[in-house]
């Protein structure tokens, strides 16, 4: 099972519309590859599978209110950032990265997919100073380090049902990673969420702030 598919065997009740974006990125991802290589080659075949669902496995663990700010920070070629918007159009998404040739290419397919709730921002975290609700990412660097890069990035009023904080994709051993946040870090394996072999060592790490 792939491209479309995918998304619908996991998510039952996407609008027309939803599965019309959904539908539209992977010619818009094997457009822009062919110029910019914003996903790894051999990744393009499976851009549902390795891009899509893991950005998508946020969306299962939280529905984003009306009007929640969401920061991407070191989005690369748009994820979790883009399909997160397709899912939640009520809600703000800000995407980041200080490669410019990749932020354009982010630019360009939001625009495509009309993607009125996404700004794309050539910029390193650490000189970016707006506030958001949560911050998502996929393993930019070691988890600790991340929580430091955006932690002041994040407000403690939230209007969500879990309090404002951080979803982190990542991979492997994360236990050193997360041993010093206690009880208040909550880790989500996706071999639960998705059963494609391909999630079988992803996880999914939630820091709440509120």
């Amino acid at each position: 099972m792939t491209g479309i598919n995918l998304v619908e065997k996991y998510f039952k009740n996407l609008t027309d519309y939803q599965k019309q974006q959904f539908n539209e990125l992977s010619e818009l991802y094997e457009f822009w590859n062919r110029k910019i290589n914003v996903i790894s080659r051999k990744d393009i075949s499976r851009l549902y599978e390795r891009h899509v669902l893991p950005s998508l496995s946020i969306a299962t663990k939280i529905n984003f209110a009306s009007g929640t700010r969401v920061l991407d920070v070191g989005t690369g070629g748009g994820f979790p950032g883009i399909p997160l918007a397709i899912m939640f159009p009520e809600t703000d998404f800000v995407l980041l990265d200080s490669i410019g040739k990749k932020i354009r290419v982010v630019a360009t397919i939001t625009d495509e997919l009309e993607l009125n709730n996404v700004k794309a921002i050539q910029v390193r975290a650490e000189l970016y100073a707006e506030k958001f609700d949560f911050v998502v990412s996929r393993a930019v660097t070691s988890f600790p380090e991340f929580v430091n890069l955006v932690k002041s990035n994040i407000r403690t009023n939230g209007k969500n049902d879990l309090p404002n904080g951080i979803f982190y994709l990542t991979g492997g051993d994360i236990e050193k990673d997360v041993q010093g946040y206690g009880t208040n870090v909550e880790i989500f394996n996706l071999k639960d969420l998705f059963d494609e072999p391909f999630f079988e060592t992803k996880k999914l790490i939630y820091l709440p702030f509120g």
